[in-house]
């Protein structure tokens, strides 16, 4: 399309429907394209994106708001210290797969972290309060209530990982259950007699799952379910969790650690006590986030999809955000064994 400069000399301001005379489109197209709307084809928003480049288009941000009532920004809410963002390959693996979906639109992403001694409530007042466009939110614990706190409000929200509560809030997770049951197997598989766990908080879904499944399994086989101790996913909390563990149960030839991170500190402590991996002792991890590959030998583990997870989450949110409703079910994937030396 050829598209003319509208006037000569002095310039009048530039308005809305200018842009969209001068790209062939009607008014409504024009404004879903410069608004970040996605129910634009790819040659009208071309279109308009010329449009606005020749004429110089400005759109006032404040007037756009009040228009759109949308603030151009997603939260995605992390209730975990800041340092923990930079340490743990979970969370960041998440924010590098939200910021990468929202590639290509004009939307910011904002980071809200839990900070030490933060009133109950801040962050769903924050959300409620009309910041933002819609929110993902992720590593949630029980005591943090966002999944009760966001159950009415207006606001697009998406869970990665399932709230603990029965609050109708959309979410995307992966099967921890089978996870864990997948772990337990292949110790058993591997012919290892005692099997411990060292789990994730229990105030959390993933910590909660990953046991239910490894307990199933165990169930199955007729085997114990007594050898548990709980960790953080973190690497101190695996080693403590560890040396609890081994002490308690000095039978054990076979653990299973419900992260990578903390299995990283539960190979630690075996090492310092002489215990070999795997003869003396197997282990399997959770993950496969890039740990994995930095144990002697490398750790056996289970994948845990959370680049599957965080794009089919934030897709959705984009889709909600837009007017969509949320789908009618969770999106839950699958993880898988992955094969290593340790188990």
């Amino acid at each position: 399309m050829t598209l003319t400069r509208l006037g000569s000399g002095s310039m009048p301001t530039v308005t809305l429907d200018d842009v969209a005379r001068a790209a062939g489109v009607s008014r409504s197209t024009a404004s879903r394209a410069i608004n970040g709307g996605r129910k634009v084809s790819p040659e009208a928003q071309r279109a308009v994106d010329d449009a606005v480049a020749m004429l110089g288009y400005s759109p006032n941000p404040a007037a756009r708001t009040l228009v759109t009532r949308r603030t151009g920004s997603i939260a995605l809410v992390v209730p975990e210290p800041d340092a923990r963002i930079l340490s743990d390959p979970f969370l960041a693996g998440l924010l590098r797969g939200v910021s990468d979906g929202l590639t290509g639109t004009d939307l910011q992403l904002v980071l809200l972290i839990s900070r030490q001694g933060e009133r109950p409530g801040r962050t769903a007042r924050y959300l409620r309060g009309g910041h933002v466009d819609g929110a993902i939110v992720a590593s949630h614990h029980e005591q943090d209530h966002l999944d009760d706190q966001l159950a009415d409000a207006a606001l697009p929200v998406v869970f990665v990982g399932r709230p603990l509560s029965d609050s109708g809030l959309h979410y995307v997770d992966a099967d921890n259950v089978a996870g864990g049951a997948i772990a337990a197997r292949r110790l058993l598989e591997r012919g290892c007699r005692r099997i411990g766990t060292v789990t994730g908080p229990m105030t959390m879904p993933g910590g909660l799952d990953r046991l239910a499944g490894w307990e199933q399994e165990m169930t199955r086989a007729g085997r114990a379910t007594d050898a548990v101790t709980h960790g953080d996913f973190t690497v101190e909390g695996g080693a403590r969790a560890t040396v609890e563990l081994v002490e308690a149960h000095p039978d054990l030839d076979g653990i299973f650690v419900a992260s990578d991170l903390m299995a990283l500190g539960a190979m630690q402590v075996l090492t310092e006590r002489g215990v070999r991996v795997p003869e003396d002792i197997a282990v399997m991890g959770y993950d496969n986030l890039g740990v994995a590959e930095r144990t002697t030998p490398r750790l056996t583990t289970v994948y845990n999809p959370l680049v599957e997870m965080v794009a089919a989450a934030t897709a959705t949110l984009l889709d909600m955000v837009d007017g969509a409703p949320a789908p009618a079910g969770p999106q839950v994937l699958s993880p898988y064994l992955v094969e290593g030396g340790t188990a």
